[in-house]
């Protein structure tokens, strides 16, 4: 049986809303995080990591300087590794059941959080994330892990694969 669903597909199918709706339903047996957009004025400026547990933080924002960047965002790859990487942590210790959004370009300039990833895959808790459509060495490799399925969402078959996952955590 497969313990990992990992969503897939183009920007704007309802792959983040989907993870979240689930991760509500799930309630105290979760733990994980989800990214969301900053914007400004209707234009894109970032994205912020939020916790399951509340917590936030600035992932990227076209005003961070430094090293890392993906397109015009700078990524606080430490950040991450405080939020994000620790509240996966966290889900590998205490909980049932683990969220990831995303198994991204972002997310995997860390080391600790791919370290998080694969250690969350290999907990034996149910997982459910999000991974990056585009090739990438790393989430190519996750992708092909014999516990993952991929579920490659699109406008069409948005509650299909909502029904399919909702029965994927219903059993904890």
């Amino acid at each position: 049986m497969k313990r990992a669903y990992l969503l897939t597909g183009p920007p704007g199918t309802g792959k983040t809303t989907l993870l979240r709706e689930v991760a509500v339903r799930i309630q105290d047996g979760v733990d994980g995080f989800y990214t969301q957009e900053i914007r400004k004025g209707g234009k894109r400026e970032g994205f912020e990591i939020c916790t399951l547990r509340g917590e936030r933080a600035i992932l990227a924002h076209v005003n961070i300087k430094g090293p890392f960047r993906v397109g015009r965002y700078g990524v606080d790859v430490e950040s991450l590794d405080r939020v994000g990487v620790a509240a996966l942590n966290r889900a590998i210790e205490e909980k049932k059941f683990i969220v990831i959004d995303e198994i991204g370009k972002m997310e995997l300039l860390s080391s600790s959080f791919r370290q998080a990833v694969l250690a969350a895959l290999k907990s034996g808790q149910k997982v459910l994330g999000t991974i990056m459509a585009s090739h990438h060495p790393f989430a190519d490799s996750i992708k092909q892990r014999p516990e993952v399925e991929l579920l490659k969402l699109n406008r069409d078959l948005g509650e299909e694969i909502k029904i399919k996952v909702l029965s994927f955590v219903h059993d904890i």
